[in-house]
């Protein structure tokens, strides 16, 4: 998997270490995504999406999986949700380059369906090794997909707006809002407490 103090990425299949000149873990990490095979969402995939931000990040923004867009691009929210997501963000006052965007599953699911369980089980450390580098002050999970997979949790209407283990927020995936547009000043709302709980 991955090694943080040595930014060693080790191939699971053989268990061999092999030093690899980085920019630091989180590049490492991205690596190791990059050529991960523990589902077979991988095979289906153009490229793995493992996320993008600053590794400062105090905002951490997690999804449910990349779409069309994303798998051509291997970069996250870049489709017509993205789009969506890059407005509420501006309305929120929150600078997308300032924060870190993922999602739960890095490949997309065939057909953009939600992911399974086992896809999300094989994604988790992934988001977990996200969640110890990144550090972020606040994260907010985007959609039932992301609540499920980090608090076990699901019905965003009722987890929305409070605080859940101390720094997880729940909001509507910017694709809900791209289905109902009514929904759209509840994820403006989500992002800026998510600006204001960084900001102290």
């Amino acid at each position: 998997m991955f090694h943080e103090a040595d930014h060693t990425i080790v191939d699971e299949s053989s268990g061999a270490e092999t030093p690899r000149k980085v920019n630091g873990p989180l590049d490492a990490l991205a690596e190791v995504i990059g050529s991960c095979r523990r589902c077979p969402l991988s095979e289906g995939r153009t490229k793995a999406v493992p996320g993008e931000g600053p590794a400062g990040a105090e905002i951490l923004l997690v999804g449910e999986a990349p779409g069309r867009d994303e798998d051509r691009l291997g970069r996250p929210f870049v489709g017509r949700a993205g789009s969506i997501l890059d407005r509420c963000l501006l309305d929120a006052g929150v600078d997308r380059s300032r924060i870190y965007i993922t999602n739960v599953v890095k490949c997309r699911p065939p057909g953009n369906r939600r992911p399974n369980r086992t896809e999300v089980e094989a994604c988790r450390p992934y988001l977990l090794a996200q969640f110890e580098l990144l550090r972020p002050k606040v994260v907010i999970l985007m959609g039932n997909a992301a609540a499920r997979a980090v608090l076990d949790e699901e019905g965003v209407a009722e987890l929305r707006g409070r605080i859940h283990r101390d720094r997880f927020l729940v909001t509507y995936h910017p694709a809900a809002v791209l289905r109902d547009g009514n929904l759209r000043a509840a994820l403006v709302t989500d992002l800026l407490a998510g600006r204001k709980m960084a900001e102290e």
